[in-house]
């Protein structure tokens, strides 16, 4: 059947040029086996309607679909990867395969591809994604959109019956090709590609373009490069707190890896807390901890100066350092409303501003693991679920004192009953997301071909988006602009 009346195709990444992209084709894939489609967003592009056969025909085969793109378009971009410059790079194992709206608040949304084969900018890689890396990265944002993070959704992951060799994990290992739902897939590396090329009037071009689909307030701005990357600014800050207050950390935070949206997406060595340790990292060879867990803000941060670099011809340099100067205060400001809701507390309550920096601080000094802590803290510290809590003790502690105190003097989120009343809080532990996790999940998969164990923490995750729904809503980013 065709996609229902909900899909609205909107194909407009073609509008900027060839100088943005290279027209490739799929690799042929020997296999074609659906592992996991997103119906709850399909449902909101209109395509929730697609059969299983359909399904694997546009979002495994790629055929076209009705009025988008013709020729999946793999984009060019340069960056900067661990603070290094890399004019080598682009999509080299993905493409921006169609663009449409999103049926509930009119949004723009790309469905982008991982594994789906070489492009020009592939360089010595296959082109190809491991079956492991497709389970991954869909817990990792399944977890994360649960939990208020603005993310790219993970729309489908077929495997694809290739053995590839990988030097990270035992090969040969079983291959995928996953399709993501996201937002925008401009980067902060698009205007450095066109940056380094010296080519100003393609940054113009691009700015013109960001401008109109993501970001239209900017245009009324004295100076619209400047009041884009205020915006940016702001958004990109708000994605810092969205991952300080979930306990995640990215791990890959390049600039090729920050979109103009402030959307997470593009997980690699990603890791969920243990404990609240700042100095925490996911990749095993960020052997100085730049994108360590405390570090992140001033990781982003750092990104954005690179954006307004690209931006220097366009505006005065005082008015681009104006714009990014506020970064810290607009960081702290969502992370404190973020935490306040996810912790049922009002997240407009002023008097209660100062409450998520004493959790904080009490979950660093005396090691509650991070998921446990906010699972006992929600609803306001109360005596009776911190008791049930195998931490109980640790609560005891003088550390805990000024956090629980601003806990229990703190407004209630006006839903906080209606969340506390979900089964979710009367689990004897919450849900987790972390590295053991994952490997078991895998494990199952790897070992017996069952994945059993996967949709059963798919299912706990629905238990998490459905408790936090109520705190969360009045704080999350369907909408950017």
């Amino acid at each position: 059947m065709p996609p229902t009346e909900r899909y609205q195709p909107d194909p407009r990444h073609l509008a900027l040029g060839e100088a943005f992209y290279d027209r490739v084709s799929p690799a042929p894939f020997p296999a074609t086996v659906l592992r996991w489609r997103n119906d709850r967003w399909a449902a909101r592009v209109g395509l929730d309607g697609l059969d299983e056969a359909e399904w694997i025909a546009h979002l495994a085969r790629f055929a076209p679909l009705p009025g988008n793109i013709p020729e999946p378009l793999a984009l060019r971009y340069h960056g900067h990867q661990f603070q290094n410059y890399n004019p080598e790079i682009g999509d080299g194992r993905g493409f921006l395969y169609a663009q449409m709206r999103d049926a509930q608040d009119g949004r723009l949304l790309d469905l982008g591809t991982k594994g789906s084969g070489q492009t020009p900018w592939s360089r010595t890689g296959d082109g190809r994604l491991t079956l492991k890396g497709g389970v991954r990265e869909v817990l990792a944002t399944e977890m994360l959109e649960a939990l208020g993070v603005y993310t790219s959704k993970s729309f489908s992951l077929v495997e694809t019956g290739e053995a590839l060799v990988r030097n990270d994990e035992p090969s040969p290992t079983r291959s995928a090709v996953l399709v993501r739902l996201s937002h925008s897939h401009v980067r902060i590396g698009s205007f450095q590609r066109f940056l380094y090329l010296n080519e100003g009037a393609q940054i113009e071009r691009l700015l013109a373009y960001s401008i109109e689909t993501y970001w239209p307030q900017a245009a009324k701005a004295e100076n619209r490069a400047v009041g884009f990357l205020g915006l940016v600014t702001d958004s990109v800050a708000r994605m810092a707190a969205e991952w300080f207050q979930a306990g995640f950390v990215h791990g890959v935070l390049n600039t090729d890896n920050t979109t103009i949206t402030g959307e997470s997406f593009d997980y690699g060595p990603w890791r969920f807390l243990p404990t609240l340790d700042t100095g925490f990292t996911a990749a095993y060879f960020d052997q100085t901890g730049l994108y360590a867990f405390g570090r992140q803000p001033a990781s982003v941060h750092w990104n954005l100066c690179r954006l307004a670099d690209c931006l220097r011809h366009l505006a005065p340099d005082d008015a681009l350092v104006s714009a990014l100067t506020p970064f810290g205060e607009i960081f702290d400001a969502h992370l404190s409303r973020l935490a306040r809701a996810r912790l049922a507390l009002d997240p407009d309550d002023a008097g209660s501003e100062d409450a998520p920096a004493l959790v904080y601080r009490a979950m660093a000094r005396t090691d509650v693991p991070f998921e446990r802590a906010m699972f006992d803290l929600v609803g306001g510290a109360d005596p009776a679920r911190l008791a049930a809590s195998p931490h109980a003790a640790i609560y005891d502690d003088p550390e805990w004192s000024d956090a629980l105190a601003a806990l229990r003097a703190a407004r209630p989120h006006p839903r906080r009953d209606e969340a506390m009343a979900h089964p979710y809080f009367a689990r004897e532990a919450p849900v987790t997301m972390l590295i053991e996790d994952v490997e078991a999940v895998w494990a199952a998969i790897a070992e017996g071909d069952d994945w059993g164990v996967f949709a059963g923490k798919i299912a706990e995750v629905e238990q998490v988006r459905g408790a936090y729904a109520p705190l969360l809503d009045s704080v999350r980013r369907d909408r950017i602009p």
